[in-house]
């Protein structure tokens, strides 16, 4: 091998046998960062890298997917903060990573702005700052790099321009307008990069479970993700006292409403269930008992009656056991709620949810009906005080006001309250204004704000 070389080039020649092959020195390239993972919060330390979106030797740009991972606590997807090439994929699939190691190397495009700031984290709905922030008279401004370099570059204070991003994050495409603006020019409309919420689609059914198959031998796996997650939450949830009760509810005039609402929610491109309004019958009664919507702390010396009416929802996904939850029930209508559950529920089939979906719940409905059974014990999510489950709705006969045997649509509620804190006659009360607000719909409407 004969290697020539000066300040300017370098030509290696390869001589093998009778050929000589001539390598033309690469464009330069700019240095290789390592891309940690970035904290995701809740006190997370470790994930579990689901899947990958890249290779070694992919080109990347700022905020393309890199990877989706997962905590206990919501699945997580990592995109860039720059623009170059993949060098080194430092985890296999299904592969603990931990926070604060790299993940990835990239090679970063020569001439291009390197700041060794906060990874990006971006997931379905974000309660974080996930991304680079400048600090403007105590405000934070969220913007990336590239963004805050177009703003330099052009004189533009952020503090002047309003974002349309996420969270109030300011994109390139706000930097332009400003600009615009300012000059009096008129530019093209450039089409919205941020991650839009899916539109509300049918919920397909889960694919029927295959048998199991006899391997033959036994196979041990860790507990990971999500469900490492309710190994935790369950130990703790069962040192509360639990009590119990259970009633049925004649869903009979809430059938005939729902089917009156429906062709005209799914005009509007709404999927209309039967959970927006137990959801919202909930919210209404629990503004008059409030202690079901409270918590208690640890020693449970203190309780706290909290203001928001955030509801969640236990949904059987692909992932396991999931409680989203719906954020702030009490200023929703039901049309709005039942916006809010296709959003959900699209996100739950796909793996999508987020960290701000399944934290913050404050009461949580389980619709156990929607698979089968009629009666449930269901188990307190600390740190809340009560859950209920829902039956199936059946077809039974009942007498009516008359003494005739009709056709009615029963569907049984059990409740589980934290017996700490909440007598069986709060219980019964609460139950009793949610039964009557679902089997007499129409009264919902006079406490509707």
């Amino acid at each position: 091998m004969v290697v020539y070389a000066d300040l300017h080039q370098q030509i290696v020649l390869f001589l093998c046998d009778r050929v000589t092959v001539l390598f033309c020195p690469a464009v330069n390239q700019g240095p290789i960062v390592q891309f940690k993972l970035s904290d995701i919060g809740e006190g997370i330390m470790e994930v579990t890298v689901k899947e990958w979106y890249v290779k070694e030797g992919d080109k990347v740009s700022q905020f393309d997917s890199i990877c989706e991972v997962q905590s206990d606590k919501a699945s997580v997807t990592i995109t860039s903060r720059y623009d170059g090439v993949i060098k080194k994929l430092y985890y296999d699939a299904d592969a603990t990573a931990f926070v604060g190691k790299p993940l990835v190397d990239i090679e970063t495009e020569s001439g291009s702005e390197v700041i060794q700031e906060e990874d990006v984290v971006e997931t379905p709905a974000m309660a974080r700052e996930e991304h680079t922030h400048q600090e403007i008279k105590g405000h934070k401004t969220q913007a990336t790099p590239a963004v805050r370099r177009l703003a330099m570059e052009n004189n533009i204070k952020l503090s002047e321009v309003v974002g349309t991003g996420r969270d109030g994050r300011i994109l390139k495409e706000d930097i332009l307008n400003f600009l615009a603006k300012q000059t009096g020019a008129i530019l093209p409309p450039t089409p919205f990069q941020e991650i839009q919420t899916p539109p509300p689609v049918a919920v397909k059914p889960p694919p029927a479970t295959p048998k199991p198959v006899f391997t033959g031998k036994d196979v041990t796996e860790p507990l990971k993700g999500f469900q490492k997650a309710m190994v935790k939450t369950m130990t703790v949830a069962l040192k509360i006292p639990h009590f119990g009760y259970c009633d049925e509810v004649d869903l009979s005039r809430l059938v005939a409403l729902r089917s009156e609402l429906k062709p005209l929610t799914e005009s509007r491109g709404v999927r209309l269930s039967y959970m927006p309004f137990f959801i919202k019958a909930a919210s209404l009664s629990l503004h008059h008992f409030p202690i079901l919507n409270a918590s208690v702390d640890e020693g449970c010396q203190n309780i706290t009656y909290k203001a928001s009416h955030n509801i969640g929802l236990a949904m059987d996904t692909s992932q396991g056991l999931l409680v989203p939850n719906v954020k702030n029930v009490q200023l929703l209508s039901v049309f709005e709620i039942a916006l809010e559950l296709n959003r959900l529920q699209v996100l739950g089939a796909s793996g999508q949810l987020g960290t701000a979906d399944l934290m913050g719940g404050t009461f949580t409905l389980s619709n156990i009906g929607s698979i089968g059974g009629t009666y449930a014990k269901p188990v307190i999510l600390p740190p809340e005080v009560a859950i209920g489950a829902l039956g199936k709705i059946q077809v039974l006969p009942r007498f009516d006001a008359a003494g005739q045997v009709v056709r009615a649509h029963i569907m049984k509620v059990s409740w589980s309250a934290d017996h700490r804190i909440i007598d069986g006659a709060t219980m019964c009360r609460f139950s009793n204004l949610w039964r009557e607000y679902l089997e007499n719909p129409a009264s919902m409407v006079l406490d509707l704000k």
